[in-house]
């Protein structure tokens, strides 16, 4: 699995003009999956997403996690990760899991960070979305598992 983290201050998904997911301050996430990827890999992208210390703390150094300080988490599944531009100019989606496969999986990244006390807004899979975000810092990471 592969992940774009951003450091928000707020994020919101909307598809068909209605928002149908926002969150305040922490993490918006973009996900992809691959044909590889399995429930323990989405639970342990979920565990790195919950602790992954790139919050200020009081001193604005980054080190604190979004369960240190009960952020919210804003997760959009997003095959396009995986698209491959190694040979021309049109991307490849070839190592990118089909729809079948990765809505189960993102699910369970979801299902994993709620267990573990976070709350957590998504986007709409198979939709066409409009994502917003203010990004905080700017900080964006990929995140691989």
């Amino acid at each position: 699995m592969r992940a774009v983290v951003q450091r928000v201050t707020e994020a919101s998904v909307t598809v068909d003009g209605a928002t149908v997911g926002a969150i305040g301050r922490g993490l918006c996430v973009l996900v992809g999956v691959t044909h590889d990827d399995d429930a323990g890999v989405a639970r342990r992208l979920a565990g790195k997403l919950w602790h992954l210390r790139i919050l200020d703390d009081d001193a604005g150094v980054m080190n604190r996690s979004v369960a240190d300080v009960g952020g919210e988490i804003l997760v959009v599944s997003q095959f396009t990760l995986y698209g491959d531009t190694s040979r021309g100019r049109r991307p490849s989606w070839v190592a990118a899991a089909r729809p079948e496969q990765a809505e189960p999986l993102v699910d369970v990244v979801v299902g994993e960070l709620e267990r573990l006390g976070a709350r957590v807004a998504t986007g709409r899979f198979r939709a066409d979305m409009r994502v917003a975000l203010v990004n905080d810092g700017p900080v964006t990471l990929v995140v691989e598992v």
